[in-house]
């Protein structure tokens, strides 16, 4: 039977609402009226039998967003003093998401099976990764569930944020200039093949510019398939070259080469890499195994790479400041200020602060960066767009001043 939310009036003006079961909305409006209560609004909900029985993927990758606002939800329901169990049911119950609504529901009845909260979302690695389930694990273990989830929350929100400057880095340059690219071969391919029709009905020779943008257009227009499937083959190429250990660590080395975006993503990584060991410090992790997780989410294979060198020499008893060094990747003040952490016991609380001011840091360098951007691709769109025209019209105004 269908469940009915409704809203109703008394006959003196009172305002009631209430959950009822009707067969429809004309018998709930009946039921109601024997109560003396006119119904005004109603809206069905689904039964929780009909809910429970809602397909789902668990193997499917739920969007990090979701995964954000679960973690600070469940966070502050543990702090209010709430069960885990009863937190997991009531966040089961109301997630928009429908696979991740499935997968709470799937922990929770794991946990009332006698399963650890940390083992339960190891079995979902592609919504909880290494991360999240070990900091959850010294979260049980240190009897501190609820500031671990707080940190957690926070991590990924600053996280999630540093992502989104640097795309919005990255994407903006590539964005404008693929749009260039499809307006020259929409001039090259469909504009410029008519004014060639109108020039041969003049009879006249053409000026060398126009001449030279005809020819391209004649080869554009005669090679475009080949052009189309030699790009896509180059692009499978790259993708499949990138998945090799040497091929990424080839062309992350040159990404950090690059002028303005290599110091972009190296700062980018640093301050990805402290924010995360940091809050696997501070929730109780040994450094050695947030190392192994901290390489991981590194970004770039440079700094993955010396982050496991700097492990295995912390494992032979060395400090931690001393292989970050000699990797050359890290910048002189991030090495100094491990080093200062180290030696005075608060390496956590240094990294953080290391964090703050590389993402601040990053944040002004898109900023920049952007500035700086725009009046060389209005340049740059300004000679390539403008050459085509003007190549177009010479022999126009050619004919214009033989006339005159």
């Amino acid at each position: 039977m269908p469940v009915f939310e409704w809203q109703g009036k008394t006959i003196k003006g009172d305002i009631k609402t209430g959950v009822s079961r009707a067969d429809s909305e004309a018998a709930l409006r009946a039921s109601l009226r024997k109560d003396n209560i006119i119904l005004v609004k109603s809206s069905e909900k689904k039964d929780v039998k009909d809910v429970e029985k809602e397909k789902y993927d668990p193997k499917k990758k739920v969007k990090k967003l979701h995964i954000v606002i679960l973690t600070r939800q469940l966070a502050t329901m543990i702090t209010s003093g709430l069960p885990l169990v009863q937190s997991l049911d009531i966040l089961g119950n109301q997630i928009e998401e429908k696979n991740l609504r499935g997968i709470v529901r799937e922990i929770k009845e794991k946990i009332e099976g006698g399963s650890r909260f940390a083992d339960a979302l190891r079995d979902y690695p592609q919504c909880f990764d290494d991360l999240y389930v070990n900091l959850v694990a010294a979260g049980e273990e240190g009897g501190m569930i609820d500031t671990v989830l707080l940190r957690l929350s926070t991590y990924m929100e600053k996280t999630e944020k540093l992502k989104k400057k640097v795309k919005s880095a990255m994407i903006y340059p590539v964005s404008i200039v693929v749009v260039a690219i499809g307006v020259v071969m929409v001039l090259l391919i469909f504009v410029i093949p008519v004014f060639e029709t109108m020039f041969k009905d003049m009879g006249a020779s053409l000026p060398a510019p126009t001449q030279i943008v005809v020819n391209l257009s004649r080869l554009v227009k005669s090679t475009i398939h080949y052009m189309i499937v030699a790009l896509v083959i180059a692009i499978y190429l790259f993708r499949r070259y990138y998945k090799t250990e040497n091929g990424r660590r080839k062309i992350d080395k040159l990404i950090l080469k690059v002028p303005l975006f290599g110091v972009l993503a190296i700062k980018a990584a640093v301050a990805r890499v402290t924010r995360t060991l940091a809050t696997l410090l501070s929730s109780g992790v040994a450094i050695l195994d947030s190392l192994v997780i901290v390489a991981k989410v590194a970004g770039n294979k440079v700094v993955e790479e010396s982050l496991v060198t700097a492990r295995s020499r912390i494992s032979e008893g060395r400090s931690m400041s001393e292989p970050l060094q000699e990797s050359g990747v890290f910048p002189p003040m991030v090495v100094q200020m491990i080093q200062v952490g180290e030696s005075t016991g608060a390496l956590d609380n240094m990294l953080n602060k290391i964090a703050d001011f590389y993402e601040e840091d990053v944040d002004n360098l898109v900023t920049n960066l952007t500035a700086l951007m725009e009046p060389m691709i209005m340049m740059f769109l300004g000679i390539i767009l403008g050459g085509l025209i003007i190549a177009m019209y010479l022999p126009i105004f050619k004919l214009g001043s033989v006339v005159g």
